[in-house]
């Protein structure tokens, strides 16, 4: 029995609906993420969206006993993060909002982060490195290359700028259910691992800290934070492996210009 899900060619064109869908969705954040937003108006503003006007599933919501239809992880948070009407969106902060959307019983799953209003240098390249590691990782993507080439790819833009890769949390596959095989590490050895083959649809979602790679859970059970307290970036995408590479079913309209672009 074969424990990778390869997507048909029906699945792939409903998994591929589900992330357009989600791209909306982010498109739609990128009005409301403001100073002066609550981070609980934003994920109950994205349920109504989902359900009400994308007729789709917030796939989140109740997975795991999760009560919420995203997460929003602020500054510090590294993942997981609960929405809450105390957390008021700052100048200055940065934001992960992290979820996923059932269309015709496939799911899509996609991350993006979020500069609010004037954010430091540091926090900017922070952002902006995660998001090229991402990048780094996806051109990675294609049949007869490994998992480990995707992590080792990640992890070297990572350190090489002078970050930290965390290593308790990972990328996974995604189809039917929310978490399927294989597993996407972010850190590893180029040519290791599993072999991409056509079919295969998974995350990839580094989760990159400005200091230390330790983490901790908070009492709540479910926000992931720094140890030391210093800021964390991830962003993630939705990726089936082609007969020649890659596709993003969670693409953005913003980022059509990334794939052809060469680092």
């Amino acid at each position: 029995m074969n424990l990778i899900p390869l997507k048909s060619a029906e699945q792939l064109a409903a998994q591929r609906e589900a992330g357009q869908l989600l791209a909306q969705v982010f498109a739609r954040l990128d009005e409301w993420v403001q100073p002066g937003v609550n981070t609980m108006q934003l994920n109950d503003w994205v349920e109504q969206y989902i359900r009400d006007e994308l007729h789709a599933r917030p796939a989140s919501k109740g997975q795991y006993d999760y009560p919420y239809v995203l997460n929003s992880s602020l500054n510090e948070v590294v993942c997981h993060g609960m929405p809450k009407a105390s957390d008021i969106l700052r100048d200055g902060d940065i934001l992960n909002l992290d979820i996923t959307l059932e269309k015709h019983g496939l799911i899509a799953d996609s991350s993006k982060m979020y500069l609010i209003g004037q954010v430091s240098p540091a926090a900017r390249r922070l952002v902006d490195v995660t998001y090229q590691a991402l990048w780094h990782g996806i051109r990675q993507v294609k049949p007869g290359n490994r998992l480990g080439d995707i992590a080792a790819a990640v992890q070297r833009h990572a350190e090489q700028a002078g970050y930290s890769v965390v290593r308790e949390f990972c990328g996974h596959g995604v189809g039917v259910q929310m978490h399927e095989e294989p597993q996407v590490l972010h850190y590893g050895v180029a040519g290791t691992g599993l072999a991409l083959k056509p079919g295969m649809v998974f995350t990839i979602e580094p989760m990159i800290n400005q200091g230390d790679r330790r983490v901790k859970t908070k009492s709540d059970g479910w926000t992931v934070v720094t140890k030391d307290k210093k800021l964390s970036a991830q962003w993630e995408h939705t990726v089936a492996v082609t007969a020649t590479g890659f596709e993003i079913l969670t693409l953005r309209a913003e980022e059509h210009a990334m794939l052809g672009a060469t680092s």
